[in-house]
C-alpha cells in the first residue's frame, strides 16, 4: 500500500477514462505533484506553479492518524476543487464494509464483495470504475457513517478510516488498472459537496484529518479508531454516571412542579444527572416553534430556571438542560431576523419550521453567549444537552462557494461548544442531533457524552446501541431506558440491559412505579455500576445478529466484551427467537446476573470472570 494525496486545482485537466461526473480523483494536478521529499512524519510534493502539498502523517499507539496541507506559494489565487485528507493506493480487498444510518436507525452494518459494487478493472483495463458515497450538510451522519473498512479475506487484513468531519464529506472506492484498489476520502468535493476554496498568495489550507487502522480483524480495527478518539470528558463524568432525561416523562412539557416530583422520587437511586429537556422557554402552545428565543416560561417555571436547579442539587443531582441554540423556530421574534441567518444564493434557508443561525456573526455569539452560556451560570446548571434537528443541507452563502460556507458555519458551531467549556470548565456537554445525526469524532471530541439515538422505546435499541459501538466511545454513547408503569419484569429488564451498551439514561413514568418495579430496576443499577469498567475500557470480542429489520427484529443478538479476565455478556431475544446458546459460561465464575431469557423480547446480561 502506498499513501499520497489527491488534489484537483480548477485550472488543470480532469481525468479521462470516463470518470469526468464521478470522481476528481486522478486529475493532471495529482499529475503534476513531484515527491521533494519524505520521512517518517510527512510526504512533501511541489508543482510547477509554486504549490507545496504536505501529507502530514501523525503515528499513534494503534494508528496513523493524517491530513493534507496545501500551502500557495504562486504569485495568483489558487482554487482547490478537490483536496484528500487521505489517499491510499495498492489496497487488496474483496469486501467492503460500510455503516449505514438514518433516523432512529443507526450504526446499520452494510459488507458487499467488489463484485456486489462493480469494482474489478476492466478487460482492458481502460475505464474507471468508482464507488462514490458521502453525506451532504450540517448532519454529517445521515445515510451514513464517515467510516469505511476493507478487509482482505484470504490474508485475514483489515484497514479500516474514520473521517474527522463535521458537514460534508466523501469517500471513494476507485479501481482501474489492476485487482488492487485505491480509497481516498475528506471533505465533499466540487462535483459531490458544491466546494470549492480559493487560497490566496501565501496562505495554506489543511483538511480534516483522517484516522486509519489495520488488524485482522472488523472489531479490532473498529476498536482501535474508537480508542484513538480523544474527547473533552468533563472532569465529574469520568465515572459513567446515569442520567435522568425527562422529556419521554413529560414530553416537551415540563415544569418546577414534576420537575420537583420527579427529583423526590429519584432521591437516592443513584441517579448523578437530572436533564430539563425541550419546553421549559417560549409559549404554552408548543416548544418546537419557539426556539431561538430562550425565554423563560414562567407559567410552567414561576421563579425562574435557578429554583428547579437549587432543587436538583438538593436531592443530591446534577441539574442539566436542552438548548438547540443553532437554530430559529417559525414562532420565535427572530424568524424574520434575516440580517443574522443563514441564506443560501441570497434568500434566507429555511427547512420545515427551521432556520438557522449564522454561528460566525459576532451578534450571533454575543446573543448566544447571553442566553445560553450565562444562563448556565446564573442557573448553576452542570450539564447542557445540545439538540440539532435539521441540516442546513448543499451550504449556505458566505464564503466563495455553498460547501465552503457551510464548512466555516460548521466551524464556527463547533467554536461555540468550545466557548461553553472555556467558560464552564466542569460543565457536561451532551451532542444531539435528533440523536445520531452528529456522532462523529470531531464533534465526540468536543462533548462528554451523545444522544446514541432518537430511539427511545423501540425494540431495536439494543440492536443500535450494539452498532454504534464500532464508531463511538461506548462511555460517551447515551442509551434511553423508558419505564411505564404498564411494564412487565421482561420489558423493564430489556430496557434496562439495554443501556449496558454504553452510558445508562432513565426516563418514562417514574413516579407512578411500583416497588416491585422499582427493585428490578434498583438491580439493574447496580449491575450497570459494577459493569461500568468494562462498559468503559473493554473491547467487544464478540457480536452475532442477523436481524434485518429495525422495526421487527427477529432472532437473537449476543455481543462480548472484556477487560482484562472479566467479560461482560449481553443477551437480546426478538421475534421467532431460540434459546440463547450459553457455552460462554463453561469454566467461568458468575460474578453477577441480571435479567430473564425466557421468551421472545426477553434480555439478561451477564458479568464474568475467567
Amino acid at each position: 500500500m502506498e499513501y499520497y494525496v489527491e488534489l484537483k486545482l480548477r485550472e488543470d485537466a480532469h481525468n479521462g477514462w470516463f470518470s469526468n461526473g464521478l470522481t476528481l480523483c486522478g486529475s493532471e494536478s495529482t499529475r503534476n505533484l513531484t515527491k521533494i521529499s519524505e520521512n517518517d512524519n510527512k510526504i512533501v510534493y511541489e508543482n510547477q506553479k509554486g504549490h507545496l502539498v504536505t501529507l502530514n502523517r501523525i503515528k499513534r499507539s494503534n494508528v496513523l492518524e493524517v491530513s493534507t496541507s496545501f500551502k500557495n506559494n504562486a504569485s495568483e489565487t489558487a482554487t482547490l476543487e478537490m483536496i484528500s485528507s487521505f489517499a491510499i493506493r495498492g489496497i487488496k480487498a474483496d469486501k467492503i464494509h460500510r455503516l449505514q444510518s438514518f433516523w432512529s436507525a443507526e450504526g446499520k452494518l452494510r459488507t458487499e464483495t467488489i463484485f456486489d459494487l462493480n469494482l474489478e478493472p476492466s478487460w482492458n483495463r481502460v475505464g474507471m470504475r468508482v464507488e462514490k458515497f458521502g453525506n451532504l450538510g450540517s448532519m454529517p451522519v445521515r445515510k451514513y457513517f464517515p467510516f469505511i473498512a476493507l478487509e482482505d479475506s484470504e490474508n485475514g487484513h483489515f484497514i479500516a478510516v474514520q473521517l474527522y468531519t463535521p458537514s460534508s464529506w466523501q469517500i471513494e472506492i476507485i479501481c482501474k488498472e489492476n485487482d488492487s484498489l485505491t480509497l481516498v476520502g475528506g471533505l465533499a468535493d466540487r462535483d459531490f459537496g458544491h466546494w470549492f476554496k480559493h487560497v490566496k498568495c501565501g496562505e495554506e489550507f489543511t483538511t480534516p484529518k483522517a484516522v486509519i487502522a489495520e488488524g485482522s480483524s472488523l472489531y479490532e480495527v473498529c476498536d482501535k479508531l474508537v480508542k484513538a478518539q480523544r474527547p473533552d470528558i468533563s472532569p465529574i463524568d469520568q465515572d459513567m454516571g446515569i442520567v435522568f432525561n425527562e422529556y419521554c416523562t413529560t414530553w416537551g412539557n415540563p415544569s418546577l412542579a414534576n420537575i420537583k416530583k420527579i427529583c423526590d422520587k429519584l432521591k437516592g437511586k443513584g441517579i448523578k444527572y437530572l436533564v430539563i429537556d425541550s419546553g421549559w422557554y417560549g409559549k404554552n402552545d408548543g416548544w418546537w416553534a419557539s426556539i431561538g428565543d430562550w425565554d423563560v416560561n414562567y407559567d410552567k417555571f414561576p421563579g425562574g430556571l435557578k429554583k428547579a436547579a437549587d432543587y436538583i442539587r438538593e436531592c443530591g443531582m446534577i441539574p442539566g438542560i436542552w438548548f438547540e441554540f443553532e437554530s430559529v423556530g417559525r414562532q420565535s421574534r427572530h424568524w424574520n431576523n434575516t440580517e443574522h441567518l443563514l441564506k443560501k444564493d441570497g434568500v434566507v434557508l429555511t427547512v420545515g419550521d427551521k432556520r438557522f443561525w449564522d454561528m460566525s456573526d459576532p451578534w450571533v455569539k454575543d446573543y448566544l453567549y447571553k442566553a445560553v452560556i450565562q444562563t448556565l451560570k446564573e442557573c448553576g446548571f452542570g450539564y447542557i444537552k445540545v439538540d440539532y434537528n435539521d441540516t442546513i443541507g448543499i451550504g449556505c452563502d458566505g464564503a466563495e462557494s455553498l460547501g465552503e460556507g457551510l464548512r466555516q458555519r460548521v466551524e464556527a458551531s463547533k467554536d461555540f461548544f468550545r466557548l461553553i467549556k472555556k467558560e464552564i470548565p466542569d460543565i457536561v456537554i451532551e451532542n444531539c442531533s435528533s440523536g445520531g445525526h452528529r456522532l462523529e469524532p470531531s464533534f465526540m471530541e468536543l462533548v462528554s457524552q451523545a444522544s446514541f439515538s432518537d430511539a427511545h422505546e423501540t425494540k431495536a435499541i439494543p440492536i443500535i446501541a450494539a452498532n454504534v459501538q464500532r464508531v463511538i466511545k461506548p462511555s460517551q454513547s447515551q442509551i434511553w431506558a423508558v419505564m411505564r408503569a404498564r411494564d412487565d419484569d421482561n420489558r423493564i429488564y430489556y430496557s434496562i440491559i439495554n443501556t449496558f451498551f454504553g452510558r445508562m439514561c432513565l426516563s418514562g413514568d417514574i413516579y407512578d412505579l411500583s416497588d416491585d418495579q422499582w427493585k428490578l430496576i434498583d438491580e439493574g443499577i447496580a449491575f450497570y455500576k459494577d459493569a461500568a469498567e468494562i462498559i468503559r475500557d473493554g473491547v467487544t470480542i464478540k457480536y452475532e445478529n442477523k436481524t434485518a429489520s429495525y422495526n421487527r427484529p427477529a432472532g437473537e443478538q449476543l455481543v462480548i466484551r472484556r477487560l482484562g479476565n472479566r467479560l461482560m455478556v449481553i443477551a437480546h431475544r426478538f421475534e421467532n427467537s431460540h434459546d440463547i446458546d450459553t457455552d460462554f459460561l463453561k469454566g467461568r465464575k458468575i460474578i453477577r446476573e441480571y435479567g430473564k431469557i425466557d421468551c421472545d423480547f426477553s434480555a439478561k446480561a451477564w458479568i464474568l470472570e475467567e
